[in-house]
C-alpha cells in the first residue's frame, strides 16, 4: 500500500505554524481606512458565480453568511451546521460526533450536488461526500448556499434533491487571527485557529484554517482523531484575481457503520458488533484497530479578469487526491470469500484500500450590464480510482503462507485462490478500477425586465459522462461471478428556466422548472452486476412556484414543489453480500411538497424564526423483490413532515440565549411502507448559551455552553433493512441523550 502523508505525526508543528501566522499578521499595522475588500469583492464572487443565484432569481434557495457559519461552527460537519434550514434531514451514526449525512426533500447524499468554489466535492464513484474526511469544513467558508430542487448546473455529480454551494474564505480588510476551542461529553475536544493578513497595499492576502477535533464517541469504539488545514493566497487589483488554495483532511475513526439489532440496543445502547470476536472459551473479545482511515488533499487554482465593456473571464483547477483504508476482523467468515483456499470459515484481518486521484477544471465567460448576465463555458473531470483488498493476519496462519494463483479458463470464469501481494506475507483478494471521464457545455442567461421588476432566467448544460469499472470486487469469489467489465456511456442534457416578479420591495413570486438527469453510482453497478441484471440512469422533472415576503422585521415564504421521477433508484428491502442496502429502479416516483418558512423579530433583544415541509413521496404502483404489487407505497426515508423552530434572546448587548428544535416525521426504511421497516418520529431540542467580553480594541472573547438533545430524547436512526422469507432483520444507530459542550472563541 502506498504510504501516506505524514505531516499530521507532529500536531505541534502544524500549531505553531499557525500560531507564528497569526501572530505574523497581527504585527502589521491596522490603520482607519475604506473596507479593501470593495475594490476586489466583484472579481471574489465572479468564482462561485456558475454555482450560485442571486435574490431575483427564480429558485428555491436559503443562504447562510460568514457570522451565521461561524455562530454555527462548534458543529463539527457541515451537515449539522445546515440541519436547521427547511426539507434538511441529517443522519448520524452516533450523534454530532460521529459520521453524518444530509438529505433534502428526502433526497439521499449521493444526489445531492456539493461544490466548493464550483468545484464539485462529490467523490465521482460513489457521488456522495465522506465529510469525516474533512471535519469542520464550514470554517473555511465564507458562505453556505442551499439551492432545493434542480438547482443550477454545475460540474460534476447532477443534483436530484438540492446544491450545496460553499464559497471559501475572501481576505478581509485587516489582519485577523481566532482562537476557538471546545470540550465536551464522550470526551469530545475541537481545537482550531483561523487567521489572515488582510488585503496589503501591493494586493496579496493569506488566510488559514486549522481545526482539530478527538472524541471517545457515545458508541463503543466510537472514537474519531480528525484534522484539516486550510491556506489561501491570492493577489488582485481592479481587473485581475490569482488564487491558490490548499485543503488537507486527515481522519482515523472507529467503525460503526453496521449500526445494532433494536433488540440489542435495549440492552445496551452502545452496542458496537465491529471488531467482536469470541475465544475458543466463548469469552467475548474487540479488535483493538478496527478503524477507517482516510487522508484527501485538494489543490486549486483560480483565474479572473476582467475585461472591458462588462465582459469577464474566469478559469480553475483542481487537483484531489485521496487514499485511505479501512480494517476489519472477520470474525467465522468463509473463506471462500476472501479467495482463500480450503472450505468451511475461519477468523482474519482485512484492509480495504482506496487510492484515488481526481482532475478538474472549468472555464466561463461572462459579460454583465445593468440588464443582462450572461456565461458561457466548458467544465471536465477526469477520475482514476484504485481498489485493492488484503488478508493481513489469519487465525490459521497456513491460509496466509499458501501460494495461490489466479486461473481463467476459457469460459471466463473465475477460479481464484489468493495472489501474493508481497514480501510481508500478505495475501491480495481483489483489485478493480474505475475511470470516469465527465465533460460540460453550458450557457446560463438573466434578463433584469420591466425597471428590474421581473427577472427572466434560462440555464443549459449538455452533460457527457463515460465510466469503466474493471477487475474484481471484494465478494465475486463467492458468487463465482466473472471478472468486471463495465463500460458505459451517458449524454444528458439539463434545461432550466424561471420567471420571477417583484410586485414591490416586499413581494415576490416565482416558477422554475428544470430536468435532471443522473448515471448510477459504483454501487449500483456493481449490485446489478453481480445479480446479472441492469441498472438505468435515473432522470427527474421539477416544478416549482413561490412567494416572498419581506419586510423590515420580519419575512415569509412559501413554496411548492413537484418532483417527478422516472428510473429513480430506491432501497429494494434486500441487503448485498457486502452489508449495502440493494437499490432498483423504480419506473415511476414522484416528490411533491410545500415548504414555509417565516420569521419576525417583535423588539430589539427577541427575534424567532421557523420552517415546516408537509409533502408526500411515494412510488407508483411498488413491485417489492420485482414481483409482489404492493400499490403506491411511500418513498424509503423521506418523511412527510420536516420542521425547525429557532428561538434568539439578546437582552443585554453581551448576552445570548438561543433555543432550537427539529421535528422529523416518521418514514420507512424501504419502499414496501410496512410498520416492521419504519422509523419512528422524533423531536430534538438544543440550546445555547453565550457571554462575550470586550478586551483591546475590536478583540472579543466569547463564551459558549451548549446542550445538545436537552429533553434526553432516546431515538434511534435506521441504518439498514431487509426482509427474508417473512422474517424481518433490522439495524439502527442509537442516538445520544442528552449531553453538553463548552466553547471559547478568541477573536484578534
Amino acid at each position: 500500500m502506498k504510504k501516506h502523508i505524514k505531516w499530521f505525526s507532529s500536531r505541534a508543528v502544524a500549531v505553531v505554524a499557525t500560531i507564528v501566522l497569526a501572530t505574523f499578521s497581527l504585527s502589521a499595522q491596522a490603520q482607519d481606512k475604506p473596507d479593501k475588500r470593495d475594490s476586489v469583492r466583484v472579481l471574489e464572487e465572479v468564482i462561485v458565480s456558475d454555482s450560485r443565484v442571486k435574490a431575483s432569481t427564480p429558485m428555491t434557495t436559503s443562504s447562510l453568511s460568514r457570522d451565521d457559519i461561524s455562530d454555527r461552527k462548534g458543529e463539527i460537519s457541515v451537515p449539522y451546521v445546515l440541519e436547521l434550514q427547511p426539507s434538511v434531514v441529517v443522519e448520524s451514526e452516533q450523534g454530532k460526533t460521529g459520521n453524518s449525512s444530509i438529505r433534502i426533500r428526502g433526497v439521499d447524499a449521493s444526489r445531492i450536488n456539493v461544490n466548493i468554489n464550483g468545484i464539485t466535492l462529490n467523490d465521482p464513484e460513489s457521488q456522495t461526500v465522506f465529510w469525516v474526511n474533512i471535519p469542520n469544513l464550514g470554517g473555511m467558508a465564507q458562505s453556505l448556499q442551499v439551492q432545493r430542487g434542480v438547482g443550477t448546473s454545475v460540474g460534476g455529480s447532477a443534483a436530484l434533491g438540492g446544491t450545496i454551494s460553499m464559497q471559501t474564505l475572501t481576505p478581509a480588510a485587516d489582519p485577523y487571527a481566532i482562537v476557538d476551542l471546545s470540550y465536551g461529553s464522550f470526551n469530545t475536544k475541537q481545537y482550531g485557529i483561523t487567521a489572515g493578513s488582510g488585503r496589503t497595499k501591493h494586493g496579496f492576502a493569506f488566510d488559514m484554517a486549522y481545526n482539530g477535533f478527538g472524541t471517545d464517541g457515545y458508541v463503543r469504539n466510537g472514537f474519531g482523531d480528525q484534522q484539516s488545514l486550510f491556506l489561501t493566497g491570492s493577489w488582485s487589483n481592479n481587473k485581475t484575481l490569482l488564487k491558490a488554495i490548499f485543503i488537507l483532511g486527515h481522519q482515523k475513526t472507529g467503525i460503526t457503520w453496521e449500526g445494532a439489532d433494536a433488540a440489542d440496543l435495549d440492552l445496551d445502547p452502545r452496542r458496537n458488533y465491529k471488531g467482536e470476536y469470541y475465544d475458543e472459551y466463548g469469552n467475548v473479545h474487540y479488535y483493538g484497530n478496527e478503524t477507517d482511515n482516510y487522508n484527501q488533499r485538494h489543490y486549486q487554482l483560480y483565474w479572473v479578469q476582467s475585461l472591458k465593456k462588462g465582459w469577464s473571464l474566469n478559469a480553475a483547477f483542481d487537483f484531489t487526491h485521496g487514499d485511505g483504508y479501512d480494517e476489519n476482523y472477520r470474525s467465522n467468515k468463509k473463506l471462500v470469500k476472501y479467495g482463500l483456499i480450503g472450505g468451511g470459515k475461519g477468523d482474519f484481518v482485512t484492509q480495504k484500500n482506496m487510492y484515488n486521484s481526481s482532475y478538474t477544471g472549468n472555464f466561463a465567460a461572462k459579460y454583465r450590464n445593468s440588464w443582462v448576465d450572461l456565461s458561457f463555458g466548458v467544465a471536465g473531470n477526469y477520475y482514476d480510482g484504485d481498489h485493492y483488498g488484503s488478508v493481513i493476519w489469519s487465525k490459521d496462519s497456513t491460509l496466509i503462507k499458501t501460494l495461490a494463483y489466479y486461473n481463467l479458463p476459457k469460459d471466463g470464469v473465475l477460479n481464484y485462490q489468493g495472489k501474493p501481494n508481497g514480501s510481508d506475507g500478505n495475501y491480495q483478494w481483489y483489485q478493480n478500477k474505475g475511470i470516469k471521464k465527465d465533460g460540460s457545455l453550458f450557457a446560463k442567461a438573466s434578463f433584469d425586465l420591466l425597471d428590474g421588476h421581473m427577472n427572466l432566467y434560462a440555464d443549459l448544460q449538455m452533460r457527457l459522462v463515460h465510466y469503466s469499472l474493471t477487475g474484481i470486487d471484494d465478494d465475486y469469489y463467492e458468487l463465482d461471478s466473472t471478472l468486471l467489465d463495465y463500460h458505459q456511456f451517458y449524454p444528458f442534457f439539463n434545461p432550466r428556466i424561471g420567471l420571477n416578479y417583484a410586485f414591490n420591495e416586499k413581494h415576490r413570486l416565482y416558477f422554475v422548472a428544470g430536468l435532471s438527469n443522473r448515471e448510477p453510482k459504483r454501487q449500483d453497478i456493481t449490485d446489478h452486476l453481480k445479480k446479472k441484471d441492469s441498472v438505468e440512469a435515473e432522470h427527474m422533472l421539477d416544478i416549482e412556484f413561490g412567494y416572498g415576503l419581506k419586510g423590515k422585521n420580519y419575512m415569509f415564504n412559501a413554496n411548492a414543489y413537484a418532483m417527478l421521477y422516472k428510473n429513480q433508484l430506491t432501497p429494494s428491502g434486500e441487503v448485498s453480500a457486502s452489508g449495502y442496502a440493494l437499490l432498483v429502479n423504480v419506473a415511476k416516483s414522484y416528490r411533491i411538497g410545500i415548504e414555509l418558512e417565516g420569521g419576525y423579530k417583535p423588539c430589539k433583544w427577541f427575534d424567532f424564526g421557523a420552517n415546516l415541509t408537509l409533502s408526500q413521496n411515494k412510488v407508483i404502483n411498488y413491485l417489492y423483490q420485482d414481483s409482489i404489487s404492493m400499490g403506491n407505497t411511500d418513498l424509503a426515508m423521506s418523511p412527510n413532515t420536516v420542521g425547525a423552530i429557532m428561538l434568539n434572546f439578546n437582552p443585554w448587548k453581551t448576552l445570548k440565549l438561543q433555543l432550537v428544535g427539529k421535528y422529523v416525521g416518521k418514514m420507512y426504511i424501504d419502499n414496501s411502507s410496512r410498520d416492521e421497516m419504519k422509523q419512528n418520529a422524533y423531536f430534538v431540542s438544543n440550546a445555547k448559551i453565550s457571554y462575550t467580553w470586550a478586551i483591546k480594541g475590536n478583540s472579543t472573547i466569547e463564551a459558549q455552553f451548549l446542550i445538545n438533545n436537552m429533553f434526553n430524547n432516546k431515538y434511534r436512526l435506521a441504518a439498514w433493512g431487509s426482509e427474508e422469507a417473512g422474517v424481518f432483520y433490522t439495524g439502527w444507530f442509537q442516538q445520544p441523550g442528552i449531553n453538553f459542550m463548552g466553547r471559547i472563541i478568541v477573536s484578534l
